[in-house]
This record gives structure tokens, sequence and C-alpha cells, in this order.
């Protein structure tokens, strides 16, 4: 069921709660339906009714009945089905944790105007038991991972959550747990605070919300630019990339930079291990940004306007076939024998798990798979990987000899 964002949008609660002005420009701009965005909705289905079945809110029919019809979406992958599985799992081992049957509801829709100015949202789950409140919020995005801690969307959700089912357990709930599923690139985290914290917090937000409702305040860039519809066009997240490199100055870091550079002996031309983090805080946002300027650059172009200096020109191509079966069967038909023309070769590891299942296929053929250590790759610190440790990777290599 598709219904118009709010204004101020939960999901978008980190750009407007900095950036009050954000809101009302973005307003101005047309949103983009995205193929990411519409197969997200699509996996949001598949979980709602297999967790619907597991938890016994529908029958086996009904979820196959609604299983067949979701298979005709166009953006349909089996890979739905085994996310939708893990998804469930989680939810499985929350209810677990109460010490009796716990209230379930999935897809509410909750009323958040006490805080946001028609405001309003919907919980993927919501898990009511003893005296807590559970709120799990899907994504099946595989780019960004997005943390359950302090996340104003969670915080949200369960506001409107407290309100919904006041009537019915009144002041029983004394703590919220906030939960964040996203089985696509294996991160599941959690994040709880007390009941009259989460409170407080919202009242803390409700004059900030009305400024952003009315279009007060100013324009502040940030990394919540990075899903904002201006992104790319606004004049404050120009002004802020460009500052950010007239304002570096490598030799005035720090006295501790120098000190440091001094006992390391690396020559005053050459960057200190501080300044170089510096220097990659920056760039990082820089060339995001850029890359929103491009891809707005281009489609200002496209539509008919002017840019002074740039032009639009075709990009690089390959030959592709117009009907390869009828390539293939001139060529044998001229002698050329299949095995010259064709490969043979078995599906890749993730493709055949897509296919038979995560459970069964670890099952079958687990045994036959090992996951070596990846590449050593850049991070910031506050990345929830563990850090590389070369010792492993040379010990590795040493047993393999």
């Amino acid at each position: 069921m598709s219904e118009t964002h709010a204004l101020l949008s939960p999901s978008a609660a980190a750009r407007w709660l900095n950036c009050t002005l954000a809101p009302r420009l973005e307003a101005t701009i047309p949103e983009k339906t995205s193929e990411y965005a519409m197969e997200g909705t699509l996996a949001h289905s598949v979980c709602e009714v297999t967790a619907k079945l597991h938890f016994k809110k529908i029958k086996k029919a009904s979820y196959t009945a609604t299983i067949k019809r979701l298979k005709q979406d166009p953006l349909w992958n089996d890979e739905m089905l085994n996310t939708a599985e893990t998804y469930v799992g989680h939810l499985l081992e929350r209810a677990l944790t109460f010490k009796y049957e716990p209230y379930i509801a999935f897809e509410t829709k909750v009323d958040l105007s006490d805080y946001i100015p028609e405001g309003y949202g919907r919980c993927d789950c919501t898990l009511f038991g003893d005296d807590t409140l559970i709120i799990t919020d899907y994504k099946h995005g595989k780019g960004v991972i997005i943390s359950a801690k302090n996340n104003p969307q969670m915080k949200l959700y369960a506001l409107g959550a407290l309100k919904l089912y006041h009537p019915l357990f009144g002041d029983a709930i004394r703590n919220v747990q906030m939960c964040i599923e996203q089985p696509r690139i294996n991160s599941y985290e959690s994040w709880s605070c007390t009941t009259e914290e989460l409170l407080e917090w919202g009242e803390f937000i409700k004059p900030i919300a009305q400024r952003a409702f009315m279009g007060f305040g100013e324009y502040k860039a940030g990394e919540w630019c990075r899903f904002c519809r201006a992104n790319g066009q606004c004049k404050a997240q120009a002004q802020q990339q460009i500052s950010a490199l007239d304002d570096f100055n490598p030799t005035a870091l720090s006295d501790e930079s120098s000190a440091i550079a001094k006992t390391e002996n690396i020559p005053p031309s050459v960057l200190t291990p501080e300044e170089i983090s510096e220097v990659l805080k920056r760039g990082k946002t820089l060339v995001t940004w850029y890359k929103a300027v491009e891809e707005h650059a281009l489609e200002v172009l496209l539509s008919g306007e002017a840019i002074p200096g740039y032009k639009v020109v075709e990009g690089r191509s390959n030959r592709t076939w117009m009907n390869q079966d009828a390539a293939m069967d001139a060529l044998q038909q001229a002698g050329y024998d299949r095995a010259v023309l064709y490969d043979s070769v078995p599906k890749s590891l993730a493709q055949l798990e897509k296919v038979i299942g995560n459970a069964k296929f670890i099952e079958l053929v687990g045994q036959f798979i090992t996951k070596p250590q990846g590449k050593p790759t850049l991070a910031d610190e506050k990345d929830s990987r563990k850090a590389f440790n070369s010792a492993t990777s040379d010990f590795a290599e040493v047993a393999q000899k």
C-alpha cells in the first residue's frame, strides 16, 4: 500500500534535526523513485508475510498465495525469502526473552503528531511484553550499515508505538529496545533506553521539529546530506565542502603532530599520520559530494539547460547480440561445434545459496566451503568490523606450505 510521505518523515529525522530548512527545500525538488527503493518495498512485504506465518497470524495457504503474487513482481529475487527468514529468526529470539508470550504486531502505522507536526510512521514489527517494548526495523539495502544507537528514526517509531498502545498497556512499559536488521550485509544491532529517557528526548525535539515544519532556521551541511534530495545542489553544502579545503593547513594541525613528525623522522614535506587522517576525513565527504554534483549536472544538461564549460557526450558501450539464439544457430549451421560456442560452468557459490537456501546449502555442502581472509581495506575506526590481523594472514600462508 502506497502513501505519501510526511514532510518531516522519521527516516529523514537525522537530516531535519540538524538542518531545519532541508524539508521545505526538498519539497521543491521532485522525488525520484529508484529501483532500490521499490526492491526494498517488495522485500518488506516478503518479511511481513513470513513473520505473520511464523507467529501464527496467518495460515499457510494465505502465505503461499501472497508469496506467489509477490513473485510476479519484476524485481523479485529468491534471496528475499532467505533475508526474510533471517529477519524472522531475530524476531523469534527477541520474543523468547519474555517471560510470557508477548503481544506482536506488524506494519503498524503510528501517530507522531505529539512530537512532529502532521507526523506519522510505520513500524515493521512491534513487540510488547513484561515491561519492555521492542521495535524492529528491516532494511534491505547493502550500501551503508545503519546504527541503532540513538537512532532518531527508531526513537520516533518507539514514541508512536507508546502512544498507540498506551490505552492497552498504560504505564507498564519501562524499557524500550530498538533493533535494526540488515541481513544483506550481516548486520543486526540493538540499542536500549528507558521509557523516561525516550519521552524526554521527544520533548527535546518538539521545538526543533516545529521550526523545521515552518521552514525556520538555517541550512547546515553534514553527513546527513547524503540522502537529501538537494544533495549536489545545495549552496550550504557546496560552501562547507569548499571551505573544508580552504581551512586545511597541514603545518598547523597541532603541536603534537609536529612532535610526532620529529620523533619518527618524517620529513617536513611529508604528511604525518595525523595529517593523513585529516585528509582522509575531508576527502571522503568531498568525493561523495562531487559525485552528487556530477549527477545533478548531467540531469541539468540532459534537460536542455546549459552549464558553461560542459557538455554531454556518448559514453563507452560494448557490442551486444540482438538475438543470441539465432546467432548461435547460424554459427552451428556454419560448421562450428557447440562445444566451441558454449562454456559449461556451475553457478557461483552465492547464486547456489540463493536458490537452495542458506540453511540447506550449509547442511549439504558446508564442509566444502572456506572463507579466506579478506583483502586489507581502509575503514573508519567506528566501522563495526574487526581490525585486520596481519599475523592471522601470515600464519594462514605458512600453514598452506
